[in-house]
Parts: structure tokens; sequence; C-alpha cells
């Protein structure tokens, strides 16, 4: 019994100033986690969209000259 009013004190107490900075520090660790995981997605989307548009321009510069060979047979 007087372990269970101990557990319901130390769950009830306020934390300690050490306790609230190591919290903290803990959850901006994991924010700069996420942080760098969009970085790197971001960074991958600029990557495709990159590649996607020269590709596209490729085929449109391809696909143009073949309109004009055909224009002028």
């Amino acid at each position: 019994m007087n372990e269970l009013i101990e557990q319901a004190k130390a769950y009830f107490r306020r934390p300690t100033p050490l306790e609230v900075i190591s919290k903290e520090l803990a959850e901006a660790h994991l924010g700069m986690l996420q942080a760098e995981t969009a970085v790197d997605y971001a960074k991958s989307l600029v990557e495709y969209h990159s590649t996607r548009i020269e590709r596209l321009e490729s085929h449109l510069a391809g696909y143009s000259r073949r309109m004009k060979k055909e224009k002028t047979v």
C-alpha cells in the first residue's frame, strides 16, 4: 500500500528543472530529425521535377523538329 502511495506522489510531483530541460532537448532532437527528413524529401522532389522537365523539354524539341520536317516535305 505504501508503494502505491509513493508511486502516486511521484506521478503528481512537479518535475525538476533538469527533467524539464532533458525533455525539451529530446523534443528538439526529434523536431530536428523530422525537419531533416522533410528537407531530404523536398530535395528529392526538386531533383525529380528537374529531371522530368529536362526529359519533357527534350521530347518537345524532338517533336517540334519532326513537325517542321513534315511541313517542308
